[in-house]
């Protein structure tokens, strides 16, 4: 089955929603304006149920088949834009300075409402498909607020899939991979404090710059010697404050940084050691050191059976040659792993062409991606939810 009819002659349409979305972004939960245009648009459509303010400000509608009963598989799109200004020159670039759609998430929330729209008008499926719009993927963790808020129990959801534009891949092509697709991403801070003093004494004084100049080398060990060079862990500090004055020595410094990683026992790995270098370090050299470590997204594994399914329907719509089952693991963090925690399913990545990277103030969702992905989410209901 290739790209659905049905989903080219929408495309011109749901273009036009996806180019009002980028005209209008929303930050993390602050996504009233186009939850709202959500939710009037899948009452447009006609599903049979539409809730809003789930997980704060996220919405699902929920479709059900003509075929009769069955289970309740929900397909996934993210909503929020990020604080970047936009340099794209489109015509419908944002009207909000310093707010952007610059990841593709209105793309991602047009195409599965193009999908919504196609199924409430066939219905050729048994059971139910939920369409989930979340807000929050960056960084505010709207996936983990709505499974708390009963996202799986009260739909009855049994699977759950999700799929994100990918700048670089062809237009039309597909690509994902059973197990760690992304990376799980923590962040540290390190306050290690010494004894202030002039800069022309130092052996008065115990110096915490030297201390954290230290600990910043001996970090990278973690990945360069305490790993297995096949497996992953990118452990970075990002950030180092301290002293205010060319001949003081300061009292402190912070490190900052992030923590990425592709299996639960690196990621426990990580965190310990990062806390037993600091201490240490600081230690030896007469300072001493205070680490706080904080989990954010988990690593987004893709589950066995629910990728290889998610990999057939890819087939179907784009071909065998369009379609990639060794998509390397990426160590960004996406939140839709706290579904993937809650539920099985599958994450895939759709072609979005030569664009600009994500997260560049230039880069802009293809809508000539759209029938393939409106087509992806139809086929995989119908294929799930087959009679």
């Amino acid at each position: 089955m290739p790209v659905i009819n049905r989903a080219s002659e929408l495309q011109p349409e749901v273009a036009e929603w996806r180019r009002h979305l980028h005209q209008h972004p929303e930050l993390l939960f602050d996504v009233h304006g186009t939850a709202a245009f959500v939710a009037d648009k899948l009452k447009e459509i006609g599903c049979d149920l539409v809730k809003t303010g789930i997980g704060r400000t996220g919405v699902v509608g929920i479709i059900k088949g003509n075929r009769g009963d069955g289970p309740v598989i929900g397909f996934r799109a993210d909503m929020d834009a990020l604080p970047i200004h936009e340099v794209s020159g489109k015509a419908w670039s944002s009207k909000t300075p310093g707010k952007m759609h610059a990841c593709g998430h209105d793309g991602h929330t047009a195409m599965l409402l193009g999908a919504a729209k196609h199924l409430a008008e066939t219905r050729n499926f048994k059971g139910s498909i939920a369409v989930i719009f979340q807000p929050a993927e960056e960084g505010g963790g709207g996936a983990r607020e709505m499974v708390r808020d009963g996202l799986m129990e009260n739909f009855a959801i049994s699977e759950v899939y999700g799929m994100h534009n990918h700048p670089g891949m062809a237009v039309g092509t597909f690509a994902t991979r059973k197990g760690s697709v992304m990376a799980a991403a923590d962040q540290f801070d390190i306050q290690i404090n010494g004894r202030s003093g002039h800069a022309a004494q130092p052996h008065k004084s115990i110096d915490p710059v030297l201390a954290a100049a230290q600990v910043v080398v001996a970090l990278q060990s973690i990945a360069a010697r305490e790993t297995d060079p096949l497996k992953s862990v990118v452990v970075t500090v990002t950030k180092i404050h301290g002293g205010d004055a060319y001949n003081v020595i300061p009292d402190g410094v912070k490190l900052s940084g992030t923590v990425r990683t592709l299996l639960p026992e690196l990621r426990d790995m990580a965190e310990t050691r990062i806390k037993e270098i600091a201490t240490g370090i600081a230690m030896a050299m007469g300072a001493q050191a205070q680490v706080s470590y904080h989990r954010g997204y988990p690593v987004t594994f893709n589950h066995a059976t629910e990728t290889a399914f998610a990999l057939d329907v890819m087939r179907k719509v784009a071909g065998t040659q369009a379609v990639s089952d060794e998509f390397p693991p990426a160590m960004g963090a996406e939140d839709f792993s706290y579904m993937l925690e809650a539920r099985p399913g599958a994450f895939v990545f759709i072609g979005n062409g030569d664009t600009a990277n994500l997260h560049n103030s230039a880069y802009d969702f293809n809508d000539e991606a759209i029938p393939y992905g409106i087509s992806y989410w139809v086929t995989l209901a119908e294929t799930a939810l087959a009679a």
